[in-house]
């Protein structure tokens, strides 16, 4: 690469750290990131969603800057890349280009790429649908790319509302995707862990009440003790 604006990709985050984020969901891991008080949680723009709810995204972040749907970089970016990376693509919510199709999205799956994000819109829906890769993207437009450059790859970007450095931490499922600053992975999810855990002793509490009042047994207590305490404090 030699545009001095083409920088190589980051160290990929070690595998025990990816599936352990692997076992939260996107909510969970910005409800992590409210505790520590990181900017928007780390959640991008509620507008941006994948094309199968089904895939699962979790990589190490490599970035593209670009804009006004030109993919020349998002090209450049996929042919320098290797497997376990998450693409995440700066395109500003660019909506009257698509800046990739099916073809783009083959080779990145060839390549082993972890999955792909775009702020901006995409095309050939049934075709990027059906790879076993997930796809985010903000919508489709049929029109082609433009085919410019050179912008940017590796570079700190804002991607559909969020900062992403190359190197963060990324998880997507079906209700969006969030963003983990690399140097504070471990907190998040030992944050995100403790929720994980609270959420599952609320549901054994649910389950357990529907049990007593479908056998017509005494009803336990079903709500939260921070809903009792704070409806307390409003008496």
């Amino acid at each position: 690469m030699m545009n001095e604006k083409y920088k190589p990709l980051p160290d990929l985050i070690p595998e025990e750290l990816l599936e352990r984020a692997k076992k939260l969901g996107s909510a969970q891991l910005c409800d992590g990131m409210e505790k520590l008080k990181i900017e928007r949680n780390g959640c991008m723009d509620a507008s941006l969603m994948p094309l199968d709810n089904n895939k699962i995204l979790v990589g190490t972040a490599c970035t593209v800057d670009t804009e006004d749907g030109d993919n020349f970089p998002i090209h450049i970016a996929i042919y320098s890349a290797k497997p376990g990376y998450v693409m995440v693509v700066a395109g500003k919510g660019y909506t009257e280009r698509a800046y990739m199709g099916d073809l783009m999205g083959s080779a990145a799956e060839a390549i082993g790429l972890n999955g792909i994000i775009v702020d901006g819109y995409v095309r050939d829906k049934v075709g990027l649908s059906a790879l076993s890769i997930p796809i985010y993207a903000k919508g489709f437009m049929q029109r082609s790319p433009a085919k410019r450059g050179p912008g940017e790859i590796n570079t700190v970007v804002t991607c559909a509302g969020v900062k992403v450095s190359p190197g963060d931490l990324i998880l997507g499922d079906y209700d969006g995707v969030t963003v983990i600053p690399r140097e504070r992975i471990e907190e998040v999810l030992a944050a995100a862990e403790k929720k994980d855990s609270y959420e599952t002793n609320r549901r054994k509490t649910i389950a357990e009440y529907t049990r007593c009042r479908n056998s017509n047994s005494p009803l336990p207590e079903l709500a939260p003790a921070w809903v009792l305490e704070m409806e307390n404090q409003t008496k």
